[in-house]
């Protein structure tokens, strides 16, 4: 029998969530960062509540401060860095402690440097990535706009945070589904992804 299609499902138990650099120093230059902030609230919220790992890094803590503090993050992993992909050496050794972690869901800043980057690290490695469109911004929308048409063009998935929420409950009667639903009642703030019209090259 050939192998299925890969159509970019997400299960809990084989899924990890990436928090990559969302940091109190970039308050006041990341596009709509209080709105990507939220969402990126809400997924680690969720991430808490299905019991997934989570993997957050900070770019050079030293100069640039740490996690805001909206993320509560002192349970995670904290990963000090200065190259711009997440997978540093200290990242690499902790996903092998978590073999069966194949998809990796992604959130953080800048979509074209450090999102990216880690995308494409991911992808060499064979995990599945999904980035979360409103949970990752950049100082700029253009560079926001086409770093998300580079991830899907080189095989990462685009999605949204209540796309992917729904699709790791997969069922109204998961034990965890209220608690998911709570965090989705109220829709995702808009984040500026549809400032620029879909027949001009918006990617989502």
């Amino acid at each position: 029998m050939s192998k299925g299609r890969n159509v970019g499902r997400v299960a809990v138990q084989s899924s990890a969530l990436f928090l990559c650099d969302m940091q109190e120093k970039f308050r006041r230059t990341i596009q709509f960062y209080p709105q990507v902030i939220e969402v990126a609230r809400r997924m680690l919220e969720a991430a808490n509540i299905l019991q997934m790992p989570v993997i957050v890094t900070e770019q050079y803590p030293k100069g640039l401060g740490h996690t805001v503090t909206e993320l509560k993050v002192d349970k995670c992993p904290i990963f000090p860095k200065t190259q711009f992909s997440m997978l540093v050496p200290a990242v690499e050794s902790h996903l092998k402690a978590l073999p069966k972690v194949k998809s990796v869901i992604l959130c953080g800043i800048e979509t074209q440097a450090c999102v990216l980057q880690t995308v494409f690290d991911l992808l060499d490695k064979d995990y599945d990535v999904h980035v979360v469109a409103d949970a990752v911004s950049s100082r700029s929308m253009v560079d926001r706009m086409f770093a998300l048409q580079r991830i899907k063009d080189a095989g990462g998935f685009i999605t949204t945070s209540e796309s992917v929420l729904l699709m790791l409950c997969r069922d109204a009667a998961s034990p965890h589904f209220k608690e998911i639903q709570k965090l989705i009642n109220e829709p995702a703030p808009d984040s500026g992804l549809l400032s620029q019209r879909i027949d001009e090259g918006t990617p989502v």
